[in-house]
Protein backbone atom coordinates (compact mmCIF):
# COMPACT_ATOMS: atom_id res chain seq x y z
CA UNK A 1 0.00 0.00 0.00
CA UNK A 2 1.50 3.20 -0.80
CA UNK A 3 2.64 5.83 1.90
CA UNK A 4 0.59 8.30 2.94
CA UNK A 5 1.97 12.34 1.93
CA UNK A 6 1.34 14.96 4.14
CA UNK A 7 1.79 18.76 2.81
CA UNK A 8 2.53 21.21 6.00
CA UNK A 9 3.36 24.59 5.60
CA UNK A 10 6.16 26.35 7.46
CA UNK A 11 7.43 23.09 8.05
CA UNK A 12 11.05 24.20 8.77
CA UNK A 13 10.52 24.42 12.33
CA UNK A 14 8.65 25.04 15.60
CA UNK A 15 5.32 22.96 15.23
CA UNK A 16 5.31 22.30 11.77
CA UNK A 17 8.97 20.56 11.90
CA UNK A 18 7.60 18.39 14.94
CA UNK A 19 4.09 17.48 13.04
CA UNK A 20 6.33 16.43 10.09
CA UNK A 21 9.15 14.19 11.90
CA UNK A 22 5.73 12.47 14.37
CA UNK A 23 3.95 12.04 10.89
CA UNK A 24 7.24 10.35 9.37
CA UNK A 25 7.60 8.03 12.46
CA UNK A 26 4.05 6.96 11.61
CA UNK A 27 4.97 6.11 7.78
CA UNK A 28 4.07 9.07 6.02
CA UNK A 29 5.74 10.94 3.49
CA UNK A 30 6.19 15.33 3.64
CA UNK A 31 5.86 18.00 1.53
CA UNK A 32 7.30 20.73 3.76
CA UNK A 33 7.25 24.30 2.86
CA UNK A 34 9.29 27.17 3.90
CA UNK A 35 9.37 30.95 3.79
CA UNK A 36 13.11 32.26 3.79
CA UNK A 37 15.39 29.71 5.29
CA UNK A 38 16.05 26.46 2.82
CA UNK A 39 19.12 25.37 4.58
CA UNK A 40 17.07 24.99 7.37
CA UNK A 41 14.39 23.38 5.57
CA UNK A 42 17.22 21.12 3.82
CA UNK A 43 18.11 19.91 7.71
CA UNK A 44 14.39 19.05 8.35
CA UNK A 45 14.52 16.90 4.99
CA UNK A 46 17.40 15.16 5.82
CA UNK A 47 16.22 14.01 9.20
CA UNK A 48 12.95 12.80 7.69
CA UNK A 49 15.18 10.82 4.76
CA UNK A 50 16.76 9.66 7.89
CA UNK A 51 13.42 8.16 9.39
CA UNK A 52 13.01 6.33 5.82
CA UNK A 53 10.84 8.90 4.51
CA UNK A 54 10.60 10.51 1.54
CA UNK A 55 10.50 14.26 1.97
CA UNK A 56 10.81 17.41 -0.02
CA UNK A 57 11.11 21.03 0.95
CA UNK A 58 8.96 24.08 -1.20
CA UNK A 59 8.98 27.43 -0.81
CA UNK A 60 6.03 29.39 -0.28
CA UNK A 61 5.29 32.90 1.47
CA UNK A 62 1.35 31.56 2.98
CA UNK A 63 0.38 35.40 3.37
CA UNK A 64 0.94 35.84 -0.87
CA UNK A 65 -1.98 34.61 -2.64
CA UNK A 66 -1.51 35.69 -6.04
CA UNK A 67 1.69 32.87 -5.81
CA UNK A 68 -1.16 29.90 -4.75
CA UNK A 69 -1.85 28.48 -8.48
CA UNK A 70 1.74 28.71 -9.60
CA UNK A 71 2.56 27.07 -6.26
CA UNK A 72 -0.23 24.38 -6.68
CA UNK A 73 1.10 23.54 -10.08
CA UNK A 74 4.87 23.13 -8.39
CA UNK A 75 3.32 20.54 -6.05
CA UNK A 76 1.37 18.97 -8.55
CA UNK A 77 4.99 18.33 -10.59
CA UNK A 78 6.30 17.30 -7.56
CA UNK A 79 4.16 14.91 -6.59
CA UNK A 80 4.50 13.19 -10.10
CA UNK A 81 7.97 13.07 -9.91
CA UNK A 82 8.69 12.06 -6.34
CA UNK A 83 6.08 9.93 -5.87
CA UNK A 84 4.16 9.05 -9.18
CA UNK A 85 0.65 10.40 -7.82
CA UNK A 86 -1.86 13.53 -8.57
CA UNK A 87 -2.96 13.42 -4.98
CA UNK A 88 -1.67 13.88 -1.75
CA UNK A 89 -3.37 12.55 1.49
CA UNK A 90 -2.88 15.51 4.57
CA UNK A 91 -3.15 19.34 4.58
CA UNK A 92 -1.45 20.85 7.68
CA UNK A 93 -2.17 24.75 7.37
CA UNK A 94 0.62 25.54 10.39
CA UNK A 95 2.72 28.48 8.62
CA UNK A 96 2.21 32.31 10.53
CA UNK A 97 3.61 34.54 12.36
CA UNK A 98 2.40 37.46 15.01
CA UNK A 99 1.69 40.97 15.24
CA UNK A 100 0.76 42.97 18.95
CA UNK A 101 -0.95 45.20 19.68
CA UNK A 102 -3.39 47.17 21.84
CA UNK A 103 -6.82 48.64 20.16
CA UNK A 104 -4.82 52.25 20.12
CA UNK A 105 -1.66 50.83 18.66
CA UNK A 106 -2.57 48.35 15.93
CA UNK A 107 -2.19 49.53 12.23
CA UNK A 108 -4.14 48.53 9.14
CA UNK A 109 -0.78 47.13 8.26
CA UNK A 110 -0.73 44.72 11.19
CA UNK A 111 -4.13 44.14 10.49
CA UNK A 112 -3.95 43.48 6.70
CA UNK A 113 -0.62 41.25 7.28
CA UNK A 114 -2.30 38.75 9.75
CA UNK A 115 -5.63 38.37 7.67
CA UNK A 116 -3.37 37.65 4.59
CA UNK A 117 -1.34 34.89 6.14
CA UNK A 118 -3.88 33.52 8.60
CA UNK A 119 -6.89 33.63 7.46
CA UNK A 120 -7.39 34.98 3.59
CA UNK A 121 -3.92 32.79 3.18
CA UNK A 122 -5.30 29.52 4.69
CA UNK A 123 -8.58 29.98 2.89
CA UNK A 124 -7.11 30.51 -1.00
CA UNK A 125 -4.06 27.96 -0.52
CA UNK A 126 -6.57 25.08 0.91
CA UNK A 127 -8.81 26.46 -2.94
CA UNK A 128 -5.92 26.48 -4.75
CA UNK A 129 -4.53 22.81 -3.52
CA UNK A 130 -8.16 21.61 -3.76
CA UNK A 131 -8.70 19.46 -6.42
CA UNK A 132 -4.70 18.02 -5.18
CA UNK A 133 -6.32 16.76 -2.41
CA UNK A 134 -7.26 13.09 -2.09
CA UNK A 135 -10.95 12.03 -1.31
CA UNK A 136 -10.71 10.80 2.08
CA UNK A 137 -7.59 12.51 3.19
CA UNK A 138 -7.51 15.46 6.04
CA UNK A 139 -7.04 19.27 6.76
CA UNK A 140 -5.58 20.60 9.68
CA UNK A 141 -5.79 24.03 10.30
CA UNK A 142 -4.10 25.68 13.55
CA UNK A 143 -5.71 27.96 15.48
CA UNK A 144 -5.08 29.15 18.89
CA UNK A 145 -5.99 28.97 22.85
CA UNK A 146 -6.77 33.11 22.38
CA UNK A 147 -9.37 32.67 20.62
CA UNK A 148 -11.16 31.01 24.08
CA UNK A 149 -9.23 33.18 26.13
CA UNK A 150 -7.75 37.04 25.93
CA UNK A 151 -4.20 38.25 26.14
CA UNK A 152 -2.64 41.71 26.15
CA UNK A 153 -2.03 42.51 22.56
CA UNK A 154 -3.68 39.71 21.16
CA UNK A 155 -7.29 40.93 20.10
CA UNK A 156 -6.22 40.98 16.55
CA UNK A 157 -4.54 37.35 16.29
CA UNK A 158 -7.05 35.96 18.55
CA UNK A 159 -9.60 37.68 16.25
CA UNK A 160 -8.36 35.87 13.00
CA UNK A 161 -7.76 32.93 14.57
CA UNK A 162 -11.59 32.84 15.43
CA UNK A 163 -12.30 33.18 11.85
CA UNK A 164 -10.16 30.16 11.35
CA UNK A 165 -12.08 27.93 13.22
CA UNK A 166 -15.50 29.04 11.87
CA UNK A 167 -14.25 28.93 8.54
CA UNK A 168 -13.15 25.20 9.25
CA UNK A 169 -16.68 23.91 10.29
CA UNK A 170 -17.68 25.21 7.00
CA UNK A 171 -14.78 23.40 5.16
CA UNK A 172 -15.78 20.04 6.97
CA UNK A 173 -19.50 20.81 5.75
CA UNK A 174 -18.73 21.29 2.15
CA UNK A 175 -15.55 18.87 1.71
CA UNK A 176 -17.77 15.88 3.69
CA UNK A 177 -19.08 14.57 0.60
CA UNK A 178 -15.51 13.77 -0.16
CA UNK A 179 -14.70 12.01 2.89
CA UNK A 180 -12.72 14.80 3.83
CA UNK A 181 -12.31 15.39 7.70
CA UNK A 182 -11.12 19.06 8.39
CA UNK A 183 -10.23 20.15 11.91
CA UNK A 184 -8.43 22.92 14.23
CA UNK A 185 -5.72 22.30 16.25
CA UNK A 186 -5.35 25.23 18.96
CA UNK A 187 -2.24 25.15 21.07
CA UNK A 188 -1.71 27.16 23.93
CA UNK A 189 1.66 29.09 24.89
CA UNK A 190 4.56 27.45 23.22
CA UNK A 191 8.24 27.99 23.46
CA UNK A 192 9.15 27.85 19.93
CA UNK A 193 10.80 31.07 17.83
CA UNK A 194 6.69 32.73 17.21
CA UNK A 195 6.67 35.96 18.72
CA UNK A 196 10.28 36.56 18.41
CA UNK A 197 11.24 34.11 20.84
CA UNK A 198 8.34 35.46 23.56
CA UNK A 199 7.63 32.42 25.74
CA UNK A 200 10.92 30.59 24.88
CA UNK A 201 13.48 32.93 25.66
CA UNK A 202 12.01 34.61 28.91
CA UNK A 203 11.86 32.61 32.39
CA UNK A 204 9.37 35.06 33.50
CA UNK A 205 7.03 34.66 31.09
CA UNK A 206 7.31 30.59 30.98
CA UNK A 207 6.68 30.59 35.03
CA UNK A 208 3.78 32.74 35.00
CA UNK A 209 2.55 30.28 31.74
CA UNK A 210 3.41 27.21 34.07
CA UNK A 211 1.32 28.90 36.75
CA UNK A 212 -2.10 28.77 34.77
CA UNK A 213 -1.82 25.52 33.17
CA UNK A 214 -3.10 22.64 34.74
CA UNK A 215 -0.35 20.21 33.60
CA UNK A 216 2.11 22.59 35.33
CA UNK A 217 4.45 23.74 32.74
CA UNK A 218 5.12 25.67 29.60
CA UNK A 219 4.78 24.15 26.41
CA UNK A 220 7.34 22.72 23.27
CA UNK A 221 7.02 22.12 19.88
CA UNK A 222 6.76 18.23 20.67
CA UNK A 223 3.83 18.53 22.79
CA UNK A 224 1.40 20.06 19.63
CA UNK A 225 3.12 17.98 16.67
CA UNK A 226 2.49 14.62 18.10
CA UNK A 227 -0.97 15.92 18.79
CA UNK A 228 -1.31 17.22 15.02
CA UNK A 229 0.07 13.68 13.62
CA UNK A 230 -2.38 11.88 15.87
CA UNK A 231 -5.54 13.44 14.94
CA UNK A 232 -4.41 12.83 11.41
CA UNK A 233 -4.48 8.96 12.29
CA UNK A 234 -7.00 6.46 10.57
CA UNK A 235 -8.34 6.08 14.44
CA UNK A 236 -9.87 9.87 13.77
CA UNK A 237 -11.27 9.12 10.67
CA UNK A 238 -14.93 10.37 11.96
CA UNK A 239 -13.68 13.33 13.87
CA UNK A 240 -14.72 16.57 11.73
CA UNK A 241 -15.64 20.04 12.15
CA UNK A 242 -14.15 20.14 15.63
CA UNK A 243 -11.49 22.91 17.66
CA UNK A 244 -9.31 20.64 19.87
CA UNK A 245 -7.42 22.71 22.15
CA UNK A 246 -3.91 22.02 23.02
CA UNK A 247 -2.69 23.68 25.77
CA UNK A 248 -2.04 21.54 28.99
CA UNK A 249 -5.14 22.85 30.09
CA UNK A 250 -4.49 26.68 30.25
CA UNK A 251 -6.82 28.50 32.32
CA UNK A 252 -9.24 25.54 33.17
Amino acid sequence: MPSKIALITGGNRGIGRSTALHLAQDGVDVIITYLTNAGEAAGVVSELEALGRKAVALQLDVGGISSFPAFAATVRETLNATWARDTFDFLVNNGGMSRGGMLATITEEDFDALVDVHFKGVLFLTQALNQLLADGGSIVNLSSGLTRLTYPERMTYGSVKAAVEVMTRYLAAELGARGITVNVIAPGAVATDFSDGLLRDNPNFQEQIASITALGRYAVADDIGPAIAALLGEGNHWVTGQRIEVSGGMHI
